[in-house]
């Protein structure tokens, strides 16, 4: 996926606490080239974020606010359309400020340690890069 995505690119994660949002957006960090540094949930910074790969990673976590004027004030649209690929977790607490155009991944729990991702796209260009992720998935 991270070789699909591009600067301006955001991603919003959807699902269960421990449903695996972070995990995957260190999967994404990593095919990013970000190594250096651990990825970790931003749930008490709210907002990472990560050089040394190939893209800037802009990494949103949204749990902990739950007023939208909350999260208004962290200026999240500055970031959506930097230089960038913005992931942002418990994206469903963005309401109406939830961009136009975006790949949307909902996780949830499956039997043991598995996870069920959907995947859905909102925009011309999220339209292509959820063909080509399919394209890429093993079934």
């Amino acid at each position: 996926m991270a070789e699909i995505l591009q600067k301006g690119d955001i991603v919003c994660l959807f699902g269960e606490l421990g449903s695996g949002k972070t995990v995957l957006t260190k999967g994404i960090a990593l095919g990013l080239g970000v190594k250096k540094t651990p990825i970790n949930s931003p749930s008490f910074v709210l907002i990472r974020q990560y050089a040394g790969g190939k893209i800037p990673l802009y990494h949103f976590d949204l749990y902990r606010l739950k007023a939208l004027k909350d999260i208004m004030s962290l200026g999240c649209e500055e970031y959506f359309y930097d230089e960038g690929i913005t992931v942002i977790e418990w994206a469903d607490r963005l309401n109406y400020l939830l961009p136009e155009e975006f790949i949307k991944i909902e996780l949830s729990f499956r039997t043991g340690s598995k996870r069920q991702l959907r995947f859905s796209a909102f925009g011309g260009r999220y339209k292509k890069i959820l063909k080509r992720i399919h394209a890429n998935i093993r079934h």
